[in-house]
């Protein structure tokens, strides 16, 4: 009895996650790898750094994501110049009243989008930190709690430096995954140059009781203690030990030259999270290592620093995370 609802449990999550492909794939051409990951935060709660150059559909994923789940949609289009109380809100001095009134913000909306997050100064960037990790945002002396779900998406050009400002670890640290938005391939590209006539309207599929409904199948999927050490095993060795750092290029031989700081605990979390939605991706009632390593590269990518010399070898987060895989064992 008990196997038979984990398989109807594992059944209806699957039929949910299909009807929310097909429902997104109505203007979103392609694209798996940036709908599955949409989808992968949404049910982890965690949030999403979006890189790829313009005109990948980024902007539009974001939206029909946001009208298939039925959410408040906010999207703050970042600029130098902008200030943190316009993405928190602030306080206004009522004449008729003598007193002060809390505006709040666009951040009070389910789901943001942060578009070109990289163009406004840290301090900017910096008003997001509380928002994206404690879900509440504190205006004059009060804090108050933000819509749940809360679900960020920033979007950043990874080929266009002037005017930009590097997004501080602190912050990158705070996104469940970092997804590349490729190219499509060429049959794709030729259905995107034949639409529709009308932009289609997106039945609201994924409301709160579906959403439920899948974060309860994602966490009745099986981890086993072998395949949660392989976890933090992955992770901590992304961290190079203290005595090589301390010990300057001639000590940091092989893999660690090409990294200066690991993966926090944060890490791991993120992992042991998005491992299991992979399985209920695929319809498993538990985790493989392979699971594992699909998820590292997302995981991972933004939460490595790079050495100069990995520059210098131009070698990328994702060539260095690959060879950190092929050596850590395998349960």
């Amino acid at each position: 009895m008990a196997q038979q609802n984990a398989d109807a449990l594992l059944t209806g999550a699957r039929n949910v996650l299909d009807s929310c492909r097909r429902e997104m794939a109505k203007r979103v051409i392609g694209q798996r790898e940036m709908i599955d990951g949409l989808l992968m935060a949404l049910i982890a709660r965690g949030h999403i750094l979006l890189e790829g150059v313009p005109g990948l559909a980024k902007t539009l994923a974001v939206k029909s994501l946001a009208e298939i789940t039925g959410l408040g949609f906010k999207r703050i289009q970042f600029t130098p110049d902008l200030l943190p109380a316009d993405v928190t809100g602030t306080l206004v001095w009522e004449q008729a009243t003598g007193k002060f009134s809390v505006r709040r913000g666009p951040v009070f909306a389910n789901v943001i989008l942060a578009d070109e997050i990289n163009r406004a100064p840290a301090k900017v960037q910096s008003a997001l930190l509380e928002a994206m990790e404690e879900y509440q945002v504190t205006i004059g002396e009060e804090s108050y709690p933000l819509p749940d779900p809360f679900f960020v998406l920033a979007t950043q050009n990874p080929i266009e430096h002037e005017g930009t400002y590097t997004l501080p670890e602190a912050e990158l640290d705070r996104f469940l995954l970092k997804l590349l938005v490729r190219y499509p391939s060429p049959e794709e590209e030729l259905r995107i140059l034949r639409p529709l006539n009308a932009t289609p309207a997106l039945a609201p599929i994924l409301g709160a009781p579906e959403l439920e409904s899948l974060r309860f199948a994602a966490d009745a999927i099986r981890i086993d203690d072998k395949i949660a050490e392989y976890i933090v095993s992955v992770v901590a060795a992304t961290r190079p030990p203290a005595a090589t750092a301390a010990s300057g290029r001639a000590g940091r031989e092989g893999l660690y030259r090409y990294i200066s700081f690991g993966a926090s605990p944060r890490a791991s979390i993120a992992l042991y999270r998005c491992c299991r939605i992979l399985a209920l991706f695929d319809g498993r009632p538990f985790v493989t290592p392979e699971d594992v390593k699909t998820a590292a590269l997302p995981v991972l990518r933004h939460r490595i620093v790079l050495s100069y010399e990995a520059e210098a070898d131009a070698l990328d987060p994702d060539a260095v995370i690959s060879r950190i895989l092929a050596f850590v064992p395998v349960p």
